[in-house]
């Protein structure tokens, strides 16, 4: 019989890792708000999957509870800023992050 192969605490931080550099790159390469936006949601979920993950290996429930307000805290963001980004790109579909810039008051 084949044994199962146990995830651990580590697989978990390597995949937040990735998902944070995949966000990072994102962020850092496109130009369009959308995406940047999306990448930007990334980033904040892989470092909530390593508070998680690090919660489960102390046996503490404080990260989890961090997790918690970090995922009202981005729904909050995602309601007021994908109202924005989408208002803009509806009055101008070719707008990148350089044309954003423009809103500084």
């Amino acid at each position: 019989m084949i044994a199962a192969i146990e995830p651990t605490s580590t697989w978990y931080l390597i995949l937040a890792a990735l998902l944070f550099c995949v966000g990072m790159v994102g962020v850092m390469v496109r130009r369009n708000p959308l995406v940047m936006f999306m990448c930007v949601e990334l980033m904040l979920n892989a470092v909530n999957l390593s508070f998680v993950a690090l919660a489960k290996d102390l046996g503490d429930i404080k990260g989890q509870t961090i997790v918690f307000f970090v995922m009202v805290v981005a729904a909050a963001e995602v309601v007021v800023g994908l109202g924005i980004i989408v208002a803009i790109l509806r009055r101008k579909p070719q707008a990148t992050a350089d044309d954003m810039a423009e809103l500084k008051g």
